[in-house]
């Protein structure tokens, strides 16, 4: 596979919204180690099983393979720091969290959404990584709210809808993107506008998910890209990044996010947001924005990092 194949296959990856983990284990010496990983999941109730896969190129690789125990350590959404902190080359990963011993040996992380300590029940060669299946033997949940990772990104799902509005004045819309393409459509007075509408009774989940049935397109809700305030308007706004697998759109058509491709749209607020996710699908670095319709801040959901996430 070219190195451009292999970039597009990453990003398409990219496009399932996952969980983040840390790997964890004891060395020959008896010292902690351990990475930072997406690529974990359930397998089994009956037995209990999961698994996580390595890299085989990871420095870290010999001693899971040949290891009696590792532990999952599921980050809450305020662990994006440790995150970082194990997914970067580090002599001592472990020196700047807090952690004790699990139940079977393995480092558990203070703070994490849940863990779960298992024995090595599998090792499954998968190309250039290593397929770890791990029983579990014990584990725990927090009930903290997990950090997200999605397109190269990190998003925390609760910290981001704590700062939804409720009420009549609350408006949302879908950013329906599409092989680097947004849904536009007739705002009614000559211009072009996102799928958008006003927030009922049953909330913005309800509003949101009947635009993107309206649509006519092949999509899910993603996460929180901006919430401002429309003073003049008397307005709270939401946009969803909403990725689509395909269709027709039933109404308006995709437009390339390109800069400075988006002057039919009448909201300037609107035009500026686009413009932003132009150079942020571009770059592969997203952010969130919140205040209102003139200013305020772009949250970084994740710096680039050079780890396990994918």
């Amino acid at each position: 596979m070219t190195l451009e194949n292999r970039r597009l296959l990453r990003d398409a990856f990219g496009t399932f919204m996952t969980g983040v983990t840390v790997v964890t284990t004891l060395d020959g010496a008896g010292a902690p180690i351990g990475f930072t990983a997406n690529s974990f999941s359930s397998v089994s109730l009956d037995p209990p099983l999961l698994l996580v896969s390595i890299a085989k190129t990871s420095s870290n690789y010999a001693r899971f393979v040949e290891t009696e125990h590792f532990a999952i350590n599921v980050l809450a959404e305020g662990q994006k720091d440790v995150s970082n902190t194990f997914a970067k080359p580090s002599e001592d990963r472990f020196s700047s969290v807090q952690w004790q011993s699990g139940p079977h040996g393995s480092p558990i992380i203070s703070g994490v959404s849940a863990w779960f300590d298992c024995s090595l029940h599998q090792v499954v060669d998968a190309g250039d990584h290593a397929i770890l299946i791990g029983r579990v033997e014990a584990f725990d949940a927090s009930g903290q709210s997990g950090l997200g990772y999605y397109r190269g990104s990190y998003f925390t799902p609760a910290q981001a809808g704590a700062a939804l509005a409720s009420g009549p004045a609350v408006v949302v819309s879908a950013l329906i993107e599409q092989d680097g393409c947004v849904l536009l459509q007739d705002d009614g007075r000559g211009g072009l506008t996102l799928p958008t509408a006003r927030v009922g009774a049953k909330g913005a989940t309800a509003a949101l998910q009947a635009l993107i049935e309206t649509a006519g397109v092949q999509a899910v809700p993603g996460f929180i890209y901006s919430v401002y305030e429309d003073v003049a308007a008397g307005q709270q706004h939401i946009a969803f990044l909403c990725p689509s697998t395909g269709g027709t759109p039933a109404k308006g058509g995709f437009v390339e996010l390109v800069p400075n491709g988006f002057d039919d749209v009448t909201d300037p607020a609107m035009r500026i947001m686009l413009e932003r996710l132009a150079e942020e699908a571009r770059v592969g670095d997203y952010g969130i924005y919140f205040g209102n319709q003139n200013t305020g801040r772009v949250a970084p959901v994740a710096p680039k990092i050079e780890g396990k996430l994918r």
